[in-house]
């Protein structure tokens, strides 16, 4: 769907919606990697390369099995990661990003970049805007 209502007839692109074509583009992205977890999981993902759930667990610190299955299962549903069964016996799950995750590439380390010059250490207190 466009930002006007009308099916889009680019393959490949993801759904879009809006109230006002001024912020759709922002607004949309924003919904798919706005959740807590989901930046930091496309960044190991991009780091590291596809990934088993628990390989993900340890990389993304501090987050729940819970917390995590629902995070990649959302980002599933929204086409920014893959799920490929890689064995039966034992049951394994690999992780990638697909083709849309990999081109947030530029979002995902502009966001890194930020805080590496915006964000000190953080304290006892917290983190803290350097």
């Amino acid at each position: 769907m466009t930002a006007n209502g009308g099916s889009s007839e680019v393959a490949g692109q993801l759904e879009v919606w809006c109230a006002g074509e001024d912020w759709c583009p922002v607004t949309t992205t924003s919904s798919l990697i706005g959740k807590k977890w989901h930046p930091v999981i496309l960044h190991r993902l991009l780091e590291h390369g596809p990934s088993g759930f628990n390989e993900l667990k340890d990389d993304v610190d501090g987050i729940s099995s819970k917390v995590l299955s629902d995070s990649l299962e959302d980002l599933g549903e929204k086409q920014l990661v893959d799920r490929e069964v890689v064995s039966e016996k034992p049951f394994r799950v690999q992780y990638s990003l697909t083709l849309h995750g990999e081109s947030l590439a530029p979002v995902i380390y502009a966001m890194r970049d930020w805080g590496v010059e915006h964000l000190s250490e953080p304290t006892d207190d917290g983190p803290s805007v350097a």
